[in-house]
Order: structure tokens, then C-alpha cells, then sequence
């Protein structure tokens, strides 16, 4: 068997990860040709094929299966090593990869990106955004280095970062202005709008209203808070959402927003690597800037410092 190249198990892996030769190929930022050249010089080197390949789609053979998992194993290690040389310097410089969920992105990360440039400007930031369970797998395959998202996520390979806390605000149409605050009883039998299945979001919104996930009831679902906060608009129902997405997605809908007596519900944001990550110094620097960025969002409670825990405070209600 040749010596098979760094190169090559990259191709690989983006290509097991996009399961399509342009989209990889986009992603490595090679033509789709020299991609299946090398791909195809890695399994004649190996003797054995990776990928079964159809007419729309590819997919992993049971031994590219199992190299996979190797390849990941090996592509981390590596990618470790250089966080390691960059961890001895006096700043943070090149790539950094930062996951962030949904209902945070939109409305933290300008912000969180000035500060970034203004601190580090050695830093390239790449930014992926998508739901928590996604984010983890995506750390703990190397592919980002840090997410941003609510806590706990309870991984023991993680370290955890809690940074701030935030309350919930109910949205409701905006003839219902001056209207008595409805509780969590009252909510429960009004007509509730969440986010799709698979954002934690949904899950902290139904458990402050003591809702069970796979209770069958009236509620409906939208893909993202704007969704949402449009069909309110519309006279559909009524929704939570947090406070950092108030002056954003309200400002062009006819709501009103209310804050719920005390205790209010509320979640804990913060940040998550891996305990192995050499750059965990560095990116407790990262953690303050977020924490700063946070601060300075309209109607956003002070932030305390970053501070570690191995079990945060999640929904509060």
C-alpha cells in the first residue's frame, strides 16, 4: 500500500461528511475533478473501494465506514498538534472554528465578530451554525473548535463555559396589549407556536410550560423565531422567545411582548470544547469577549464572568 497523505484523508473526510463530490469539493476549495482523482488514488491504494456510488448519490461502504471513524480520529490529532504550537504564543492567531445555535446566532454574532476583529485581528473565523446535538457531534469530531449554546449539554469529553443568563419573553398579537400575564397554566391552554423539533429551544419553551414533548395538543411548529413572531403577527397563536432576539424580530411585526412575574423563565448561555482542545487558554479569552458582546445587546442582562462548570443551570422557571 502507498503512503497514503494528509491531503487525501481530508478529501475523504469532507467528502464523507457532504456525501456529494461538487459539494465537498466546494468545501476544500478544489475542483470536482482533482477531488475524485485523489479519492480514487486513496482507494486503489488501499485496495478497496470507500464509497458506493449512485446515480444522485454516494454514500460510505462498511469499510469506509469504519476508516471514517479513523480518519476522524487521526485528522483531530493532527489538527491538535498545531493548536498546540499556537497555543504558545502570545496571541491567538489563524483559523477558529465557531459553531452557534440558532436562536442565538442572528442576534449575538455581529457583534461577537467586532469584538473578535478588534482583539484578534490575526484571527480568521469560520462560523457554522446549526442545532446543539449537530454542534457536539462536530466537536467531538474535530471539525469546530468552540460553540456558543445553552447549558448544560452534560458531555464529559466538554468543558463547559457558562456565560450569561437570559430571560423569555411572551409574544402575543398586538390587540392583546394590556391584557392580564398569562402563567404557565393560562399557557397551556392557549395555542402555542415552537420551533421545530430538534432545537433545545423548543424543549426549554415546553418546560416552563409543563408541557410534555410527545404530549399530543395544539401546537405549532416553525423553523425559526422570525417564523414565528410573523404568524403571532398574523393572529395564529402565541410564542416565547429569548430577550436578545426582541429588538430584531419584532420591529416589523404587530406583537406585544411581555415579561413573566418572577421567577421568569430563563436559560443559561454559554461555551463548550473539548477538554483535549490545547487552545482551552485561549479560548476562555474567547468567552469574555462573548460575554462582553453580550453586555452590550439592548435589554440584556449583565453578564457575570465566564466561569467553568460541569453542571450549569439550564431552563429556570
Amino acid at each position: 500500500m502507498k503512503n497514503l497523505t494528509l491531503k487525501q484523508l481530508r478529501y475523504f473526510e469532507s467528502l464523507a461528511q457532504h456525501g456529494h463530490f461538487g459539494h465537498a469539493a466546494d468545501a476544500c476549495a478544489i475542483s470536482q475533478p482533482a477531488l475524485s482523482m485523489q479519492i480514487r488514488e486513496l482507494e486503489e491504494s488501499l485496495g478497496t473501494e470507500l464509497f458506493e456510488r449512485g446515480a444522485r448519490q454516494i454514500r460510505l461502504t462498511n469499510f469506509g465506514e469504519e476508516f471514517a471513524g479513523r480518519v476522524r480520529d487521526i485528522l483531530r490529532s493532527v489538527d491538535e498538534l498545531s493548536d498546540l504550537a499556537r497555543a504558545s504564543q502570545n496571541r491567538l492567531v489563524g483559523r477558529l472554528r465557531i459553531g452557534v445555535i440558532p436562536t442565538i446566532a442572528p442576534y449575538l454574532l455581529p457583534t461577537i465578530i467586532g469584538n473578535l476583529a478588534r482583539v484578534h485581528d490575526g484571527l480568521d473565523i469560520h462560523l457554522r451554525e446549526t442545532q446543539t446535538q449537530k454542534l457536539i457531534q462536530e466537536l467531538e469530531d474535530g471539525r469546530i473548535d468552540t460553540a456558543i449554546v445553552a447549558l448544560p449539554v452534560s458531555e464529559p469529553s466538554l468543558t463547559e463555559v457558562a456565560l450569561f443568563k437570559e430571560s423569555f419573553v411572551l409574544v402575543r398579537p398586538g390587540e392583546d396589549e394590556g391584557k392580564p400575564i398569562p402563567d404557565r397554566d393560562m399557557l397551556r391552554e392557549m395555542r402555542l407556536l415552537l420551533l421545530e423539533e430538534g432545537h433545545c429551544f423548543r424543549d426549554q419553551a415546553l418546560s416552563f410550560c409543563n408541557i410534555h414533548a410527545g404530549l399530543s395538543r395544539e401546537l405549532l411548529d416553525g423553523s425559526s423565531l422570525s417564523t414565528l413572531v410573523q404568524m403571532v403577527s398574523a393572529g395564529i397563536g402565541v410564542t416565547l422567545i429569548p430577550e436578545m432576539a426582541v429588538p430584531v424580530e419584532t420591529r416589523s411585526a404587530s406583537v406585544s411582548i411581555v415579561r413573566f412575574a418572577e421567577p421568569q423563565p430563563s436559560r443559561t448561555i454559554g461555551m463548550i470544547w473539548r477538554k483535549t482542545n490545547p487552545l482551552a487558554g485561549q479560548l476562555m479569552q474567547i468567552a469574555e469577549i462573548v460575554r462582553e458582546s453580550a453586555d452590550a445587546l439592548p435589554n440584556q442582562q449583565p453578564a457575570a464572568p465566564p466561569t467553568k462548570t460541569d453542571e450549569s443551570a439550564g431552563l429556570s422557571a
